[in-house]
């Protein structure tokens, strides 16, 4: 009897932590998109020139460096202050692609149109990874062959400009981000993520490159200049 009542504890215990984490990812996730946004503003305002191979190269440098000293101060205030940073200047990344699709007519409606969208497949997916049986543990390695796969591809393209080959981007990105949330959130419900900022992180990644990729495709297909 002892041994049973043991094993709810520990049952409920592992469902308060569990919870716990999932729900100050969801805030932090919340909370990071403000400063993402204030970047991109800026960004924007300020006409950052961002473009070419060597700012990809930076780019790269300073945002495996942020997410190095996350993972390094994931369990302290540290950490949040540097994801938050790192949140900024990914709004600051955005500045080529939002800049461009501003230049269209209908800018501002694919804008809210590719926010949207993320917003609807964030909440879908990671509604399946809460209540789905499924185990979708299994994609990790695969998912992780694929984003380095296409980190190559997109940094090829910025020297080869091949449009079709931005547009396969774009599309594989989209489809392995999405497949990331429900691997990601499900590693929340399941305990084998126990940081909410290592957490966060992951999902903030999933979420920004979504969006990004399906707001460069609508400025591919529906971008208007009239």
């Amino acid at each position: 009897m002892n041994n049973m009542q043991n094993t709810y504890d520990l049952s409920g215990s592992r469902q308060a932590v569990q919870h716990r984490v999932l729900r100050n990812t969801y805030w932090l996730l919340a909370l990071s998109m403000v400063p993402t946004v204030f970047g991109a503003v800026l960004g924007v305002a300020l006409h950052l020139p961002l473009h070419g191979g060597l700012m990809a190269l930076a780019f790269l440098a300073i945002a495996f460096g942020f997410i190095w000293g996350i993972e390094k101060n994931k369990d302290s205030g540290v950490g949040v202050a540097l994801l938050l940073g790192f949140t900024f200047f990914m709004g600051l990344w955005l500045t080529p692609l939002l800049s461009r699709i501003l230049g269209f007519s209908n800018g501002g409606f694919l804008i809210m149109t590719a926010f949207g969208g993320t917003a609807a497949v964030f909440a879908v997916l990671a509604s399946v990874a809460t209540v789905s049986k499924r185990d979708f543990s299994g994609m990790g390695t695969w998912l992780f062959a694929g984003v380095i796969i296409l980190l190559l591809a997109s940094v090829a393209n910025i020297f080869l400009h091949i449009p079709a080959l931005a547009i396969v981007v774009s599309v594989v990105a989209i489809a392995i981000f999405s497949a990331y949330i429900l691997y990601d959130v499900q590693q929340i419900i399941n305990g084998g993520e126990t940081n909410y900022i290592r957490a966060t992180l992951s999902l903030y990644l999933d979420v920004y490159n979504i969006f990004a990729n399906l707001l460069s495709l609508l400025g591919i297909f529906g971008g208007n200049r009239d």
